[in-house]
């Protein structure tokens, strides 16, 4: 029987170890395992696997090591994120697994006031040990003259496919103007299309690549979806919801209306405590929206495609696509909030007969068919929901079981 591998296997400065242990960390994720050492060793990297693998961790644990075992009055580590929520994520990471080392940490990020900008300009002037920020927010303040990035030694970009698709592959090359030319890239992305090698051959020298479980959800992740009219969507959600008692649910719509009128709507429902997260919000009530979902203040979370990348949230018992994605990647992200660090969890999309095609494309994309369900009795099937179901090997009938136990 093979060992499983440690923590301690890796080398990591004692007070690290500290923070690993007391953050609870017991055995390392497989790209954990990967990366670790490669990057303790000092290579360049690119590393491609599916969000809720542990990549945080598995860029930090290196860099944190790096500062405990050389600590500097200088920024050493700069990470970019695509979202604002990620860099508060990473710098909760750093203040937990670096505690012990008194590593410091500041995320930067749009949508904060005066006051807000007035601290971030003081950790980028008095050498903060890591800072974490989006790429806008970072070059307001580099073009502004104060900060001194000279002694940067490890580039970090976590989310890179994300960052690509929100149209920051130019300003992400600006930024790297202000960095020293010698240091030590890590790139960290879900999936690995074509812009990201270029993005790689550009930035990266010479990295070892790391490439797991690219493009597929989780295994413990059961699917499943229903034939419905837009009519009956909320009708149906409402039923599923008050069926059973759920502690977690995470709700994906494709709009921001449709994200209000859904949270609205099942608001009213005795006994369902609902939240909504969107762009319109301030990014102090998405935080504390965030961090009440979190805590289990409520059960439900009606979102726009802001959480489904990097956001860390433990055993979210059920996700719903309102809204069926029109990229397969992006079903990948959204259904991988749930069934993460190897637990199970259940996923349903909802398809109209107009979702039907980006719908066959998602099964295609993830290599099998997503099980039908039939749709309960008092929401008629109308003209394009209900009837035949995909037709399903053992697996997946073996999942559906599953399902039908869990609900």
């Amino acid at each position: 029987m093979t060992e499983k591998p440690t923590f301690d296997a890796f080398g990591l400065h004692p007070l690290v170890m500290e923070g690993v242990e007391s953050m609870g960390f017991n055995t390392p994720s497989p790209v954990q395992e990967q990366t670790i050492p490669l990057i303790m060793e000092g290579s360049d990297l690119i590393a491609c696997a599916q969000t809720g693998t542990g990549k945080t961790a598995a860029f930090l644990l290196p860099v944190l090591h790096r500062i405990a075992s050389d600590p500097s009055e200088h920024t050493t580590a700069l990470v970019i994120v695509p979202t604002r929520e990620l860099t508060v994520q990473i710098d909760q990471q750093v203040q937990g697994l670096g505690y012990f080392a008194s590593v410091s940490s500041k995320p930067v990020y749009g949508g904060g006031d005066g006051s807000g900008w007035e601290l971030e300009k003081s950790a980028l002037t008095q050498g903060t040990d890591i800072i974490i920020g989006t790429p806008g927010k970072l070059l307001q303040h580099l073009l502004m003259g104060y900060v001194r990035f000279q002694n940067i030694k490890y580039l970090i970009l976590d989310e890179a496919d994300r960052m690509l698709d929100m149209g920051f592959f130019e300003d992400i090359f600006r930024i790297l103007k202000y960095l020293p030319p010698v240091r030590q890239n890590l790139l960290f992305s879900a999936t690995m299309p074509p812009q990201i090698r270029t993005l790689a051959k550009k930035i990266l020298h010479q990295p070892k690549e790391i490439n797991l479980s690219v493009s597929k959800p989780a295994e413990g992740v059961i699917q499943a979806a229903y034939r419905v009219d837009d009519r009956h969507k909320i009708q149906l959600i409402t039923g599923l919801l008050s069926k059973k008692k759920l502690t977690s649910v995470l709700i994906f719509a494709s709009t921001k209306a449709s994200v209000k009128e859904l949270s609205r709507t099942l608001a009213k429902q005795p006994g369902l405590k609902v939240k909504e997260m969107h762009s319109d919000l301030e990014q102090s009530m998405r935080e504390e929206t965030l961090n009440g979902f979190k805590n289990r203040s409520f059960e439900i979370l009606v979102a726009t495609d802001i959480l489904s990348r990097g956001i860390d949230i433990e055993k979210i018992d059920l996700v719903i696509n309102y809204n069926v994605p029109p990229d397969p990647e992006d079903y990948v992200h959204r259904v991988g909030r749930t069934a993460r660090a190897a637990e199970s969890g259940l996923a349903i999309t909802l398809v109209n007969h107009k979702e039907l095609s980006a719908f066959k494309r998602i099964e295609q994309f993830i290599g099998s068919s997503i099980y039908q369900m039939q749709l309960p009795a008092d929401i008629p099937a109308g003209d394009h929901a209900g009837g035949k179901k995909h037709p399903t090997k053992s697996h997946h009938n073996r999942r559906n079981k599953q399902y039908k136990k869990r609900n």
